[in-house]
């Protein structure tokens, strides 16, 4: 058997959130992911004809997504934010949090564009990593974080295989954009939210704890 030389890194599929919310995304406009790793994200958007930007501390990543667009390695914890000024169609993070960020991705939101976040929330630490609540987002954190924005979805609640606490939001900025481009927005009051769904503001995976506090 001969040796395979340069394959590319296994990939991880997107996001189902990032997928379900990305139709908010206009047509043709630039998408960044913050923390993009080996460019999970960034993949599934080039492959749809959007140009891509993303930003990880980590060299090997990067260079292995270079060719996808406008590609940094920076410590976006410890040093500049490398894309000041600049605004996208569409911001994408999930599973990262640095809070002294989120004005930052908010801000990087262009007219007409979308914010999709998820990551961790408080009830992962029951269950497994991340455990320190400088990783965990507080009850609501990401609704109290995205003003100026219009929030098109939110949930915070269980989700299985693995089990895992997440909170997540999709949250546009107003302007042209998605509507001119035969993609018409949902109503937030549209979306049976986490919170609509459970008396208690989350749902649950049957046979887990419910979250720290609640």
């Amino acid at each position: 058997m001969g040796l395979l030389l340069n394959a590319e890194p296994a990939v991880a599929p997107p996001s189902a959130w990032v997928v379900r919310w990305a139709h908010l995304v206009p047509a043709g406009a630039d998408v960044l992911d913050v923390a993009c790793g080996n460019g999970r994200h960034l993949r599934w958007f080039h492959a749809r004809n959007h140009p891509v930007a993303g930003v990880d501390r980590a060299r090997d990543a990067i260079e292995q997504i270079a060719h996808l667009g406008d590609l940094r390695m920076a410590d976006i914890e410890g040093g500049p934010w490398p894309f000041d000024g600049r605004q996208f169609g569409g911001v994408v993070v999930t599973n990262y949090l640095h809070r002294p960020l989120l004005p930052v991705l908010v801000q990087s939101v262009a007219p007409g564009g979308v914010l999709i976040y998820e990551t961790f929330a408080t009830g992962q630490e029951q269950v497994g990593r991340p455990r320190s609540s400088a990783f965990l987002l507080q009850p609501g954190e990401l609704l109290a974080v995205v003003g100026g924005l219009q929030v098109v979805a939110f949930e915070d609640g269980w989700l299985p295989s693995p089990d895992r606490r997440v909170q997540r939001i999709a949250a546009v900025r107003s302007g042209a954009g998605p509507a001119a481009h035969g993609n018409p927005r949902l109503a937030a009051d549209s979306i049976p939210s986490a919170a609509a769904r459970n008396p208690a503001g989350s749902a649950r995976v049957p046979g887990l704890p419910p979250a720290a506090g609640r």
